[in-house]
């Protein structure tokens, strides 16, 4: 599983989430792919998650997204 975390102190440029584009997510699966091939666990299911963190009245408020998005992206 691999886990892309995005912060926002608030909503001026958008959701935490909204952060990963699929130009991010295409270079995030690029990594992935090297990542497994160099350490020999291409035969292994992946995952990709998404941690969306912003405040609301200097509170966290964590949002998780699993699976994201496909790594044909």
């Amino acid at each position: 599983m691999f886990v892309e975390v995005k912060a926002r102190d608030g909503h001026d440029f958008g959701d935490a989430a909204e952060a990963v584009t699929p130009a991010k997510q295409r270079k995030l699966t690029q990594l992935a792919l090297q990542y497994m091939t160099y350490y020999h666990h291409l035969d292994r299911p992946c995952r990709f998650d998404v941690v969306s963190i912003h405040f609301e009245a200097g509170q966290p408020v964590v949002d998780v997204f699993r699976n994201a998005f496909d790594a044909a992206t």
